[in-house]
């Protein structure tokens, strides 16, 4: 039997008229986590992505939005929430958070890839994670991201940086870009999940597998996206562009529902045992959502 999946971070298309139903790829009973917004997006882009996005979800009728934690896990339902990629969302009011909220946005990252008004981000040299890490007082993630001692990439996240988020309780999410694997050619769908099981093993050795979860990143506007590349340069640096377009880990590849080995199944020809698959899966960002959702 499959484990329980927390999907941290996968991105539909952000237009109002987005294929939600795209989503049910997903085993039903997981919980996913879908982006509406990062540096681009204005306030009303979001809120306008939010309630498109919600409504479709209760049309469809195989989700579940979610309020609490006791709205994740029913095993003939997908539950849904929502997470912004950036504070620019916001427009710079904090009390946007609270309207985001209400509308089951769950997570935030406070910066992209460049600086703004609450931080630095991961292409900048400063590093506010760190920091982050130091104030908090509940658990802090890395909802996707793999590690730089594997393959240097500058969204990957360096020891320090993971350490010091395990230290907080907090969970590092693995994803399954190929730039950010090292893996990125078409032909490569098998070994992009060896090399996300290479990142799990080695975050498990690092911090304790308590803290590693699933964050794949998962991108269902795949053309939209690659083509944004090439429109937009400016938003994008040579560490997106330098491999050519994006492969990223389908969800059928994560629980062994396609014909390449999921990621579950090499994990247990490791020597992972059911206990661990159920906490990297699912457990561990539960038991972080347990300490920080309101």
């Amino acid at each position: 039997m499959s484990p329980f999946l927390w999907e941290q971070h996968c991105c539909l298309p952000l237009t109002p008229d987005a294929e939600v139903a795209e989503l049910a790829r997903y085993p039903l009973g997981s919980y996913l986590s879908v982006n509406v917004g990062y540096s681009r997006q204005r306030t009303t882009d979001t809120l306008e992505l939010l309630h498109a996005f919600r409504a479709a979800a209760v049309a469809d009728g195989r989700f579940r939005l979610v309020e609490t934690l006791a709205d994740v896990g029913a095993p003939g339902a997908i539950a849904l929430a929502f997470d912004l990629e950036d504070a620019g969302p916001l427009g710079g009011d904090l009390d946007t958070v609270r309207v985001f909220h209400e509308l089951g946005v769950r997570s935030l990252l406070p910066t992209y890839n460049h600086a703004n008004a609450a931080g630095c981000g991961c292409l900048d040299t400063e590093d506010t994670g760190l920091d982050l890490a130091e104030h908090t007082d509940v658990p802090m993630i890395y909802s996707h991201a793999n590690f730089a001692a594997l393959w240097e990439h500058p969204r990957n996240i360096t020891d320090d940086q993971a350490r010091a988020c395990a230290a907080t309780g907090g969970v590092i999410g693995i994803n399954g870009v190929g730039i950010f694997l090292g893996r990125n050619r078409p032909e490569q769908a098998a070994e992009r999940v060896e090399a996300m099981a290479d990142h799990i093993q080695y975050g498990a050795e690092l911090v304790g597998i308590e803290h590693i979860g699933i964050g794949s990143d998962y991108s269902f506007d795949a053309a939209d996206f690659n083509a944004e590349l090439t429109e937009n340069p400016g938003a994008f640096s040579d560490a997106y562009t330098a491999w050519g377009p994006l492969q990223w880990t389908a969800p059928e590849e994560l629980l062994g529902l396609d014909s390449v080995p999921g990621l579950d199944q090499v994990l247990a020809a490791r020597g992972f045992t059911p206990a661990d698959l159920a906490a990297v899966f699912g457990g561990n960002f539960c038991r972080a959502a347990a300490k920080v959702w309101r």
